[in-house]
């Protein structure tokens, strides 16, 4: 790829939410970051993997997301790149996410992390459920037997 071509569609995904989580509902808000933070997200230097999301003095906060230093941001400029990120809802929606969590003992985890359509970066969250070891190797199984009939299906074609 050239310094000319300008990657689209650049979606950072949070696979293991999916895998460890039962989603409930989802919502998109926004992120703050520093400049050197958005332009190392537009080269691809962001894992969510090991993300959350908590809500500290009616504030919400995604904890342990990684965006790497950019190499060609100055160096005397370099922000933590596992601090605290504040997400920005309104204050009606974060009453309603801290009343879920806390009365039904629902987690917040974000999903995926992009740009929008007006090239913001924004962030997906989700409320979910934790699911037991047996529901995970239940979802395993139903995924690799629909694997294999797909594989079934494109040989005997």
């Amino acid at each position: 790829m050239s310094k000319k071509e300008v990657k689209k569609n650049l979606v950072f995904k949070n696979k293991k939410a999916f895998h460890d989580y039962e989603i409930l509902d989802t919502m998109e808000v926004g992120i703050v970051l520093e400049g050197s933070e958005v332009k190392a997200a537009r080269d691809g230097r962001v894992n969510l993997k090991d993300s959350f999301v908590r809500i500290i003095k009616n504030e919400v906060f995604v904890l342990n997301m990684h965006i790497t230093h950019l190499s060609t941001a100055h160096t005397t400029f370099r922000p933590n790149e596992r601090r605290d990120r504040k997400l920005l809802l309104h204050k009606k929606e974060i009453e309603k996410l801290y009343s879920k969590v806390t009365k039904d003992g629902i987690t917040l985890v974000p999903l995926k992390l992009y740009f929008n359509s007006r090239n913001m970066i924004k962030m997906q969250i989700a409320t979910a459920k934790g699911k037991k070891l047996h529901d995970k190797r239940e979802d395993l199984k139903q995924k690799t037997l629909q694997r294999e009939a797909q594989q079934a299906l494109k040989n005997f074609k």
